[in-house]
């Protein structure tokens, strides 16, 4: 699935982003600034937080007004309970709660803390505190910035939009692709031989994720301000997919 070298270079001169910019021409810019001539088969990695930003899907909590729900598990989770209320909003199903911590099920189906609701790295606005959602389609999204940034620079480029999510089991965040276009999520190698020419069985290999997971370690988790990476040196045969891909089926989530 990749060459013996598989290249990250974080984007220079990103600056903050805010609603209604055009995410595309400044993600071209970094790529120059960068001194990057994009090729076919490239990725771009964007953080969620950007694509937010520029979609404008920040929520002012002035105008938010808790449900008898969202009061209820506002006291036990001791959170705001206008936060908590943007939460329900943006979730199909409380999956598990305890003081300090509400696991949901997304409208888009990922399984997350908070629902994706964020409240760091952004400014607040003039009516007070306010947070981030997720962009209300990611696939959509990355679709549309390939698009853009394929006709740009005349090349056929993958986009995957990256998150932190923490896992069952395991301690600490990874990056997961919770957007794509142009490439395949989920590849199956399942009758591909292993060393000693036993067929593997069950195998699929989720290679957005781990794409989104090595930039996360370049872009950090605080104020590194580098919020896109460039990954050069991916190949699969596997047809390109959605991050939509990555989310296991409710009938075979063993866990819940």
């Amino acid at each position: 699935m990749a060459d013996p070298r598989v290249t990250l270079t974080a984007l220079s001169g990103i600056p903050l982003v805010e609603p209604g910019d055009d995410l595309a021409a400044i993600l071209a810019d970094a790529l120059r600034a960068s001194a990057i001539e994009p090729r076919d088969g490239d990725i771009l990695v964007v953080a969620q937080k950007i694509v937010s930003k520029a979609e404008d899907r920040y929520v002012e909590l002035a105008g938010v007004s808790p449900s008898s729900r969202a009061l209820e598990l506002a006291g036990i989770l001791k959170k705001d309970p206008r936060l908590v209320e943007v939460i329900l909003r943006e979730s199909r199903e409380v999956v598990r709660h305890r003081e300090g911590l509400l696991i949901v099920e997304h409208r888009l189906g990922y399984v997350m803390a908070n629902g994706g609701v964020d409240q760091s790295n952004i400014a607040h606005g003039p009516k007070g505190e306010r947070v981030l959602l997720l962009p209300e389609e990611p696939d959509r999204s990355c679709a549309a910035l390939k698009a853009r940034l394929d006709a740009e620079f005349e090349a056929n480029l993958a986009i995957i939009i990256n998150d932190s999510f923490g896992r069952p089991w395991r301690n600490g965040v990874v990056g997961v692709a919770i957007g794509a276009a142009g490439l395949p999520c989920v590849v199956s190698i399942v009758g591909t031989p292993d060393l000693f020419g036993r067929p593997l069985q069950v195998t699929e290999v989720a290679l957005a994720d781990e794409v989104a997971a090595a930039a996360s370690m370049l872009m950090g988790q605080s104020a590194e301000a580098r919020p896109a990476v460039h990954v050069r040196g991916i190949r699969s045969g596997a047809a390109p997919g959605r991050a939509a891909d990555l989310v296991r089926p409710r009938a075979q989530d063993l866990f819940r």
